[in-house]
């Protein structure tokens, strides 16, 4: 055996524990001597040979790997399938759900709104990144460790299937139905400074809401935001559901529940001058506030729990 056969022989003991090294080397040299012999028998030229029949053999690390039943994968057939579908599921409900709570509580801490949607994004990437490396980390190490593997394999059967989605006639009612909501709410919040119950002393009508909704440009984000979660709702119903649709039409509804609820926890939704106007009791805009804080939490749980509900389906 040439110096050739023993560089690769090396190679290929290097990777493998010393207690196997002895047996594998006896039996690699052997297979590698009878393939040379075979080949010269045939009338190859030694040199040619030796290459050809370890040429054959392959690279000295995956043949290494086959001898020690070591995979060259991080997560193999065997667990891919669970791998999927635990990471699809905590990336479509986790993200969404740690997004909402940060940006929850800045904007109760009554912080600035570009603080409050950067902390948010900030959130939903940094948790959506561990998510990914510690779930693949986890399954990489059970698919090395067997004795880890506590859970005995399921057999599949039809009653896994998922349960069939909503007709798309019913869907299409939803959409219907949000569709015209929106164009409602937009046309009140818009005609809100011009049309109103109350007037002024020079009988000009006062806005309901804050003018500081309109003076800073908040109106109108708002109002794209909820146009935003209505175009996403279209999207699903005409494209098929993939992971990166599902979070970001998650944090889309994210963003325009935090909107609302900082914007109400700040006090930024009503006019003062047309509650005084009105004579409404002083509580009403506190009272008002924290009804539509309600309202935009529901929102933001209704949202993790539809996601959770479509990743288990698919």
């Amino acid at each position: 055996m040439t110096n050739l056969s023993d560089r690769y022989v090396d190679t290929t003991l290097r990777r493998l524990p010393p207690r196997q090294r002895t047996d594998i080397e006896r039996e690699l040299r052997g297979a590698i001597a009878d393939a040379v012999d075979d080949r010269l028998a045939a009338g190859e030229d030694a040199s040619e040979a030796e290459v050809a029949a370890l040429t054959e053999l392959g690279d000295p690390a995956r043949l290494a790997a086959g001898y020690a039943d070591r995979p060259l994968y991080l997560v193999g057939p065997a667990l891919y399938l669970d791998y999927t579908r635990l990471l699809t599921t905590l990336l479509a409900t986790v993200v969404p759900a740690v997004a909402a709570a940060v940006g929850l509580m800045r904007a109760v801490q009554e912080a600035p709104v570009l603080t409050v949607i950067g902390d948010t994004l900030n959130a939903a990437i940094t948790t959506g990144v561990h998510i990914a490396v510690w779930t693949t980390v986890l399954f990489a190490v059970i698919e090395r460790a067997p004795a880890l593997r506590l859970l005995p394999s399921r057999t599949w059967t039809p009653a896994a299937l998922p349960a069939p989605p909503p007709s798309r006639r019913a869907r299409w009612g939803e959409l219907v139905a949000e569709s015209v909501a929106l164009v409602l709410v937009s046309t009140f919040i818009l005609l809100a400074p011009v049309v109103s119950p109350e007037t002024d002393a020079a009988g000009e009508p006062i806005n309901i809401l804050n003018p500081w909704l309109w003076d800073t440009g908040f109106v109108y984000v708002f109002i794209a935001l909820a146009a935003a979660q209505v175009v996403f709702q279209f999207v699903r119903y005409y494209v098929r559901w993939s992971l990166p649709l599902a979070i970001a039409g998650a944090l889309v509804h994210v963003a325009g529940a935090v909107a609302l609820i900082w914007a109400a926890a700040t006090d930024r939704i009503l006019n003062p001058a047309f509650i005084a106007a009105a004579g409404w009791p002083e509580d009403a805009a506190k009272w008002i506030n924290a009804g539509l804080v309600v309202i935009a939490i529901g929102t933001l749980l209704q949202t993790v729990v539809e996601e959770f509900r479509r990743s288990r389906r698919r």
